[in-house]
């Protein structure tokens, strides 16, 4: 197997966060294209060009390593979550940036929405602690802008906004595994018109 541009030759140093940087992205390319259960620690030290010794330096197994790159693109949704509501005071604004950052996440590079969406380790607590803390804490943003802008309970806004982050994983996902027939900006669009129809029916209390 061909190692990676990126990939240095066996022997050489990095400095700890460059070396776990490139063990990450390597196991990323291997986990997304053989799954989990398929996937060796001997194909992923391969891929980064290092030696299995200096791959268990730094993660003692191959679980830990895939806890590693969930807690990572788990941390980058959020964030593009938490930028798109910040980004304009404009509410229907919002909600398409809203959307927008669920359709970036699984068109970005390296198929990480695999990792957070489509692991074929859900049953595991640890993951599904982590998958279910990072809906919430995507729910839990747009609720706050709910409850901020409406009239309506905070469980009422933390259950519509539950909703609303369903609607733009599945509807993101069902995009990308039709990629060619919408264009992405057009199916951005489209959903967050649903769903601006829909929540903007409540009454605001602020202009």
């Amino acid at each position: 197997m061909t190692a990676p541009s990126d990939a240095r030759p066996r022997g050489t140093r990095l400095p700890r966060v460059a070396r776990r940087r490139q063990l990450l992205a390597a196991a990323q390319e291997v986990f997304v294209a053989q799954g989990y259960h398929a996937a060796a620690m001997d194909e992923i030290a391969e891929r980064a060009g290092v030696s299995k010794p200096v791959l268990y330096q730094h993660f003692p197994g191959k679980l830990e390593l895939y806890l590693a790159l969930l807690e990572q693109h788990s941390e980058a949704l959020v964030e593009k979550q938490r930028e798109a509501l910040e980004s304009t005071d404009d509410n229907r604004q919002r909600v398409i940036a809203s959307f927008r950052a669920y359709f970036d996440f699984v068109a970005g590079e390296g198929e990480a929405f695999r990792l957070v969406f489509e692991s074929d380790l859900r049953n595991l607590p640890a993951v599904r602690e982590k998958t279910e803390q990072t809906l919430l804490q995507c729910a839990d943003l747009i609720g706050a802008v709910i409850r901020q802008d409406t009239s309506i309970s905070d469980d009422e806004a933390h259950l519509l906004s539950v909703g609303l982050v369903g609607l733009a994983e599945t509807s993101a996902r069902y995009w990308l595994s039709k990629y060619g027939t919408i264009p992405k900006e057009a199916a951005e669009q489209l959903i967050a018109r649903l769903a601006w129809r829909g929540i903007s029916g409540w009454d605001l209390t602020r202009e």
